[in-house]
């Protein structure tokens, strides 16, 4: 929930309490509360809402909701918990198992069960390193590499690694995977170069769809959202290939930081913007006509 700034006036402390009462609404109450009833508790059109709702928490109601679910959802589904998928779908607040199948892909990264046995029977090789973007994690499969995730923190790498594939067998891996985090390191260091490694990228068969399509983006160039998703010929489902976009898993090797918004500007990355507009320099200069 937003937590006010002493700078703030007193109009802008009264919207962002209002937006704090709607959050509270939005986690406790099933079925999620439509933006027009949640406008009339509070005194606002639902315009003003959806804009100050947006502005305050950085989503829109309907987008805290499913984040909230989501949250409760991934408790309930790691492969710990005795609870079916049925009651994970129950507990996290569905009333019907439709809309949760449904929901579940996007808000888990993959489907119900595949979530529940993520990385079983997997052996992940994975090691950690430092580049101009800060600290990287590369982990590979067997079958490739299937993670490459980049941040501040080694520790919290390792840990969305094993948040990933939970019911895997981690391995720190040996000097000959040095070699491996190394081809990664020169792909974000020189994208001009490429990475001529094999890749695992796992997913829902959508998700799949949507990262094969961003592989074939050249360094150097960049599309919008909208123009991707009519690239894959789907023009009505933009919103849908952006959530994809958003859940790669494997930065830079599938250059989901090449899509941008419909209006050329940089949007959100879940690696951070400002290593995304790094790494759009460089590839802008290291990959343009001569």
């Amino acid at each position: 929930m937003p937590s006010p700034s002493p700078s703030h006036s007193a109009a802008d402390l009264q919207i962002d309490e209002r937006i704090t009462q709607c959050c509270r609404w939005l986690e406790a109450e099933e079925p999620v509360p439509a933006l027009e009833v949640l406008a009339q508790r509070l005194g606002l059109s639902p315009w003003q809402l959806h804009r100050s709702f947006k502005r305050v928490t950085g989503l829109t109601p309907k987008a805290y909701a499913k984040a909230h679910r989501g949250k409760y959802l991934r408790a309930a589904m790691t492969p710990e918990s005795s609870q079916s998928v049925t009651d994970a779908a129950y507990l996290s607040g569905y009333e019907a198992s439709s809309s949760f199948y449904k929901d579940a892909p996007a808000m888990l990264g993959m489907a119900p069960k595949t979530y529940r046995q993520r990385g079983q029977h997997q052996t992940i090789r994975f090691a950690l390193a430092e580049c101009s973007l800060g600290s990287l994690l590369v982990a590979s499969t067997a079958q490739g590499v299937c993670c490459v995730l980049l941040g501040d923190d080694p520790q919290r790498l390792v840990e969305d690694l094993q948040q990933r594939f939970a019911a895997a067998e981690l391995i720190g891996a040996d000097s000959q995977y040095e070699q491996t985090v190394a081809q990664v390191v020169s792909l974000i260091e020189q994208p001009r170069l490429g990475l001529a490694l094999p890749l695992d990228i796992q997913g829902t068969a959508f998700q799949q769809r949507v990262w094969q399509a961003l592989q074939k983006i050249p360094a150097g160039q960049t599309l919008s959202y909208s123009e991707l998703a009519r690239q894959m010929g789907m023009p009505q489902s933009a919103r849908a290939v952006a959530s994809a976009v958003a859940a790669n898993p494997i930065a830079v090797a599938v250059p989901c930081h090449r899509v941008l918004r419909n209006d050329g500007s940089i949007s959100g990355y879940r690696w951070g913007v400002e290593r995304k507009r790094a790494l759009l320099l460089r590839e802008a200069q290291q990959c343009s006509p001569v």
